[in-house]
């Protein structure tokens, strides 16, 4: 009996191929097969929220809030002013010196004081000089100080006089002022007063300087 394979044919015979159909084209427009559902749009809006997205959203509130910090710092002063009393050092100044203690007097309240700084509380000998220095923050945001001293060679008033040059006079108030550059750049007005020498400087105008200066009269004690 001639041998069968495994299905009951002979070696030489060949089962006949069977035909199975081809799975037919997904239609892109057809609807989405039973168990899988379409995205929603929460899932929608997810996919599309990228970083490249995100930066974008976020720009424009970016850039507000950088025109508000930039808008904030103009309108204020680069160092917050902090205003002193300088009552105590006036008065101690007027009780030693040896001279006439003149001092700027009658400033509207836009004129802060900041700075106060005198050593008379040193000046025990007889004779002994003494410095009074008061510096402001003037009504158009600047600088401006005063000096009164009888000691000529006091740094108040080298470190500011030394090496300025000469620029004629202006008259204020009836009195001659010296006016000169200093190396800063800066106007200084100086006058001699008995034995004391006068200053203010600063980077405020000249016009500021000025009305600083005019201010300058006799200190009386309250």
């Amino acid at each position: 009996m001639a041998e069968t394979g495994p299905h009951g044919h002979r070696p030489d015979e060949q089962a006949p191929p069977v035909h199975v159909p081809a799975a037919p084209a997904a239609d892109p427009g057809a609807a989405a097969p039973a168990g899988r559902s379409k995205l929603s749009p929460a899932e929608v809006r997810a996919l599309k929220f990228t970083a490249r997205n995100m930066v974008w959203s976020l720009l424009p509130l970016t850039v507000l809030i950088l025109v508000m910090v930039w808008w904030t710092q103009l309108r204020q002063p680069d160092v917050p002013v902090r205003a002193v009393e300088i009552d105590t050092s006036v008065y101690l100044a007027s009780q030693r010196a040896h001279y006439p203690l003149l001092v700027p007097q009658g400033l509207s309240r836009e004129w802060q004081p900041t700075s106060v700084r005198t050593d008379a509380g040193a000046a025990t000998a007889p004779g002994a000089p003494v410095t009074l220095q008061i510096g402001w923050y003037t009504p158009d945001g600047e600088y401006a100080g005063y000096v009164i001293s009888d000691d000529a060679g006091v740094d108040a008033l080298t470190n500011v006089l030394n090496h300025a040059t000469a620029d004629g006079t202006v008259q204020v108030d009836g009195q001659v002022w010296q006016r000169s550059t200093t190396e800063r750049g800066e106007t200084a007005l100086t006058r001699a007063e008995g034995t004391a020498t006068l200053l203010v400087t600063g980077s405020a105008s000249e016009a500021e300087l000025e009305t600083l200066a005019g201010a300058t009269g006799p200190y009386r004690a309250p």
